[in-house]
């Protein structure tokens, strides 16, 4: 499943040139153009990085930054920035920014930045093959491996199991689900997160696994083995 990315930049050709590259190396990516915006797609805390720009309208990036800490969330922020000086960069670091990047800079330079705060140098994608329980999943190629053969999932089917797989045991809230998968903009009805769960089942049936995803009633969902 590709890394999810929220682009909070006011420059609308440096954040239409930014998505663009960003979505070209398999990212997904919600873009916004203020900080008010920025604020409550971050707050859904659902993005692997944040890629801040530190002078937005409405709201400034740092303050975005601050409020983003202050409730918890720990999601990796880059600030992208025109202000270089020493003193900005201690300032915006302190705030709790995990890197600092200033414009005018090579995409070549985010990619290493994003490699690094996200902790995985070899790859901005899930390429290996994880293993749990009976299964194991390959997200690269999308395959589910049971004791009994494999199957190749949906890329929403993908991404679900992608959440599962690294969350066994856990259960997850339908709404957190949903944000995950689909994003904050979309219009996705909850009934489809259920046909995409009983597609679910019946792919771990196929490859007889032991793991069943069993609902918890009027919360979400939980991987667990029987």
């Amino acid at each position: 499943m590709s890394m999810r990315i929220l682009l909070a930049e006011d420059d609308r050709h440096l954040n239409d040139t930014l998505t663009y590259q960003l979505e070209s190396e398999h990212f997904n990516v919600d873009s916004c153009f203020d900080g008010e915006e920025a604020l409550f797609y971050g707050e859904q805390n659902i993005y692997d990085v944040i890629l801040l720009d530190r002078m937005l309208p409405g709201m400034e990036g740092t303050d975005v930054l601050t409020s983003l800490r202050h409730k918890g969330i720990s999601t990796p922020v880059i600030l992208i920035t025109a202000l270089g000086t020493l003193s900005d960069k201690v300032t915006g670091l302190d705030l709790g920014a995990d890197d600092y990047l200033v414009k005018p800079f090579a995409f070549e330079e985010l990619m290493a930045r994003i490699r690094c705060v996200t902790r995985r140098p070899h790859t901005l994608t899930v390429n290996d093959t994880f293993s749990v329980a009976d299964i194991s999943w390959q997200a690269s190629e999308c395959i589910l491996t049971g004791p009994s053969g494999s199957c190749t999932l949906s890329k929403k089917e993908a991404a679900l199991m992608e959440i599962f797989v690294h969350s066994i045991g856990k259960t997850l809230q339908r709404t957190t689900i949903l944000l995950k998968v689909w994003g904050p903009d979309s219009d996705v009805e909850e009934g489809n997160l259920d046909n995409y769960i009983h597609f679910l089942r019946r792919r771990l049936q196929i490859t007889g696994s032991a793991l069943q995803i069993k609902t918890i009633r009027g919360v979400g969902y939980c991987l667990q083995s029987t």
